[in-house]
């Protein structure tokens, strides 16, 4: 990405974080909802904005539908702030990352509980 890119794609997740928060009455998107990064496409036309839900999957689907009804809201407001000639397209995708981390975490757990489960018979063993 090039710096412009960059700082489009900064300002864009600034001010959808801000309308989410601020501006959407929609009673589907309440709860912590962070928008984690968007990518813009070379061309400007095209921004994917990827945010992340604190919940169940049935919030989440809740909250995915209010922002998908919100899109077309969404890029007007960008488009003004920003003042572009053309505000981008938006793609809203769910960022599944901290989820994996999450999962990723719970596994090492359970390794490393083992090794030293392990390591504990060893010593009796030994005994």
């Amino acid at each position: 990405m090039t710096r412009r890119t960059d700082r489009l794609a900064e300002a864009i997740r600034r001010l959808t974080s801000e309308i989410v928060q601020r501006h959407l009455k929609d009673p589907r998107i309440k709860g912590f909802i962070t928008v984690t990064k968007v990518e813009v496409t070379g061309d400007l036309r095209l921004a994917r904005i990827y945010y992340s839900v604190l919940g169940d999957e049935k919030k989440k689907k809740l909250v995915t539908e209010g922002l998908k009804s919100a899109k077309n809201f969404i890029r007007k407001y960008i488009g003004d702030e920003l003042k572009l000639r053309y505000a981008p397209d938006i793609l809203l995708v769910i960022d599944k990352s901290f989820e994996y981390k999450e999962r990723i975490d719970k596994v090492l757990k359970k390794i490393h509980k083992e090794v030293e489960n392990g390591d504990d018979r060893k010593h009796n063993k030994s005994d």
